[in-house]
């Protein structure tokens, strides 16, 4: 536990910079939060049809991991967020993640154009299903698979 006290521990430098953040509190249903904002920043929404949502995003710097490659966290937010995008009904609450699978098949570079498409792939009352698929979007090469489940106030929309 000391080891990991110790990791996190920020050099004086460190502690400067976080101290000069500037954070603004967010009012729910109105603003991105700061999370939101860094996880999505950039990502931009090309298709929405019943039960289909298509988006591009470019790698940004802020989203890859020391070598370089787009992160697996950085994939399980845009699973985590495009998912629900295509069962949200306006006017309801968020759905509630209940499951999430991914699966990493290929890895995504600095300034790769990524697509990042969300399908249903069934709803039984409260609970939906669906899919999430990140491709290069040059060489077409599937990045990750997501598959969401989730629960929330029932839509016939879909």
């Amino acid at each position: 536990m000391e080891k990991a006290k110790e990791f996190l521990q920020l050099n004086k430098e460190e502690a400067e910079s976080v101290s000069r953040l500037n954070i603004q509190p967010t009012r729910v249903g109105f603003q991105c939060s700061f999370y939101e904002d860094f996880a999505l920043r950039g990502i931009r929404v090309d298709t929405v049809q019943p039960g289909f949502v298509s988006c591009t995003l470019k790698v940004p710097p802020r989203l890859t991991d020391k070598s370089g490659n787009l992160a697996k966290g950085a994939v399980a937010n845009l699973v985590d967020e495009v998912g629900p995008a295509v069962v949200h009904v306006e006017g309801l609450p968020m759905n509630v993640s209940v499951d999430m699978s991914i699966s990493f098949i290929g890895t995504a570079k600095l300034n790769d154009e990524l697509e990042i498409t969300s399908k249903v792939l069934g709803q039984r009352g409260s609970y939906s299903g669906t899919i999430v698929l990140v491709r290069n979007k040059a060489t077409r090469e599937l990045i990750a698979e997501g598959r969401h489940s989730l629960f929330g106030k029932k839509s016939s929309k879909l």
